[in-house]
């Protein structure tokens, strides 16, 4: 018996968009740097690796994000408790907004994404770190 999904990802994060403040590239560039603020890159690393880092940005991977923000995980980081605007992003702006809207659900506020992800917020002129080693250099 094959599975038979009732629900894409396209329809999760539709749904997502209508609960959680989506930044612009361009908003997310302006708020690079602030003290009241977090940028936060919910990448796996082998994609930091791959694609380089937003400068000042706290890496939280997704598979973890849950557990680093609940003050009763054993894998709880500090940072998540700080009075701050915390603003997510992924590659492209879809794994973020899944999960601003699931920590916005866990009561983190205020909570935002950035529309289009890394490759959007690169391309409006955020400062990033380039990866030591781009793919296919040799």
């Amino acid at each position: 018996m094959s599975q038979t999904i009732t629900k894409g990802y396209k329809e999760l994060v539709a749904e997502a968009d209508k609960e959680i403040t989506t930044f612009t590239p361009e908003e997310a560039v302006a708020m690079q740097g602030r003290d009241d603020v977090v940028l936060v890159d919910i990448r796996d690393i082998r994609e930091l690796e791959r694609m380089g880092t937003v400068n000042g940005a706290f890496h939280a991977p997704r598979g973890m994000l849950e557990f680093w923000i609940d003050p009763e995980s054993p894998y709880y980081k500090p940072v998540f408790g700080e009075d701050k605007q915390f603003v997510f992003f992924c590659a492209g702006g879809l794994r973020s907004a899944l999960a601003t809207q699931q920590v916005q659900r866990m009561g983190l506020k205020p909570v935002g994404h950035v529309k289009g992800g890394f490759s959007a917020f690169k391309d409006a002129g955020g400062a990033v770190e380039e990866p030591a080693h781009m793919v296919g250099e040799d």
